[in-house]
């Protein structure tokens, strides 16, 4: 029994962010309802007050993960280590960004659910981060699909919301089914849902019940695939993407990149050491395959985008094109010299995640019903409506191109010499279409800018009244980018420290 409390306490020690997160979605959801009204009104700003008490929440966790030690540790379910630090301080640092950008998106009458489930998302995502059990990783990846189907919906409950909510919900359920067999298939082959056991087990007898762990690492890639919006798991994107209002693209944007890629730096070590080993010779068969997954959805992302002309199905192609970039990190793995390919993963969802969620708040602060930003003809002018937004856009949008002074261009080159240095002919492969589909990349993320600054504004637009919070919350990230291109070696070495 002693044991048993001390392992609780233990736990508990390592979860504090989380806890605290949590503790804050349940005074959400039980207080909400009193301060609405049976006809569903609400006093007037209220919402400001949710998102007041979400940043609060979020600086606690922040608080409580600042003083976490970044050395491994271990309690049985949870585990913390440079990885889980890295995650917790990323996810705290946007999530805070997300839930201003939410500020003018949900009405007042709901602005508690909406924030309660934006914080359990974020705590979903960290939960992913330091899970040391199958059961615990697979909880803590429901825990972040769940609340989300709900928070697609709460802001405009129109055709289209309905659609893109329904789409997702079924899609994301069926994915994680695929989840959870290969979660299933590699318990049979191991005995154990603890991910030290699986990996001693693995050690212990490497060849024993190597078609269920193949079959696992199969089910299992499938399955995150869909998170991350990667080739041929992406085709839901681009329609919910378009149905949702900017912030929800915003949180769909980075949150299930950031849980999928986490997933598989987890879970890919134990189901094929040669994912992300040393050396490509020993078993080179899903190494291969994270190849061609990166090539075809780098390609296939940029292609379509070219395309597009709705600004947000033009950023979801333009989200599963940067899915294949990250997935050119995963591939090579922590194994190449002097770029590690898992640390130059690592940095990049930082910048890409800083950026794009910059651009859609900069959208949400731009859009209102007189002058929706929409399509790309709704940003004609913009430089003359509201230049300190386009100029802001523009440094996000060089951002994703990855142009300097953006961080974009450090993560990408960081990617580039990591494929690069692997020294083998697929790194090599890799590298180059790396090259090729950011040049491509560049032709509509620059006529974008081009349609700010050089077309001129409508006839009939007018300057609208910006919507300030999310407006400022992009501000904020266009000026990160710019700071993490002068000054990213800190970035850097909190993304090194991992090494799986």
């Amino acid at each position: 029994m002693t044991s048993a409390i001390d392992q609780i306490n233990a736990a508990v020690h390592l979860v504090a962010p989380e806890l605290i997160l949590v503790i804050t979605v349940c005074v959400m959801f039980v207080t909400g309802p009193f301060l609405v009204t049976e006809a569903g009104l609400a006093t007037p700003g209220l919402r400001k007050r949710w998102v007041a008490l979400s940043l609060v929440a979020i600086a606690f966790a922040a608080y409580a993960w600042w003083g976490a030690p970044v050395e491994p540790s271990d309690a049985g379910m949870f585990r913390t280590d440079a990885l889980a630090w890295y995650v917790r301080g990323l996810t705290l640092a946007l999530g805070a960004v997300l839930a201003v950008a939410f500020i003018d998106q949900i009405d007042d009458s709901h602005a508690a659910e909406g924030q309660a489930c934006m914080l359990a998302i974020l705590a979903g995502t960290n939960l992913v981060a330091i899970a040391n059990d199958l059961v615990v990783l697979f909880l803590s990846l429901e825990l972040v699909s769940i609340p989300t189907y709900v928070l697609l919906y709460l802001p405009r409950r129109g055709d289209a919301n309905r659609e893109a909510t329904a789409k997702y919900m079924l899609l994301s359920i069926f994915s994680s089914a695929i989840v959870l067999y290969g979660m299933s298939l590699l318990y049979g082959a191991t005995g154990t849902t603890s991910l030290a056991g699986i990996a001693a087990a693995q050690a212990h007898d490497p060849g024993a019940a190597s078609l269920l762990t193949r079959m696992a690492a199969a089910l299992l890639l499938a399955g995150l695939c869909f998170r991350i919006a990667a080739v041929p798991f992406h085709f839901y994107a681009p329609d919910v993407f378009q149905g949702v209002s900017s912030a929800a693209a915003a949180m769909l944007s980075f949150v299930p990149k950031a849980v999928g890629f986490v997933a598989l730096l987890r879970l890919l070590p134990l189901v094929d050491g040669a994912a992300v080993a040393d050396s490509a010779a020993q078993e080179p068969a899903l190494r291969v395959l994270l190849a061609v997954l990166a090539v075809a959805t780098m390609l296939i992302g940029n292609l379509l985008a070219l395309r597009q002309q709705h600004l947000h199905r033009l950023l979801a192609y333009s989200s599963v094109a940067h899915a294949g970039y990250m997935l050119v990190g995963l591939t090579v793995g922590p194994g190449s010299a002097p770029v590690s390919g898992v640390s130059a993963l690592l940095f990049y969802l930082a910048a890409y995640g800083i950026t794009t969620i910059g651009i859609f708040a900069l959208l949400a602060g731009a859009t209102s019903s007189q002058s929706p930003m929409r399509t790309q003809t709704d940003l004609a002018g913009l430089s003359r409506l509201h230049p300190a937004v386009a100029l802001a856009l523009a440094i996000c949008l060089f951002g994703l191109t990855g142009l300097p002074p953006t961080a974009g261009f450090t993560g990408k080159l960081n990617l580039f010499f990591a494929a690069w240095s692997a020294g083998t002919q697929l790194g090599r492969i890799l590298a180059i279409s790396l090259a090729l589909n950011a040049a491509i990349s560049a032709w509509y993320y620059l006529r974008l800018i081009a349609v700010m600054f050089l077309e001129p504004p409508a006839e009939e637009a007018a300057p609208a009244k910006l919507c300030l919070a999310p407006a400022v919350a992009g501000a904020v990230c266009s000026a990160a980018t710019v700071l993490l291109f002068v000054a990213p070696q800190w970035l850097w070495d909190a993304a090194a420290r991992f090494s799986p």
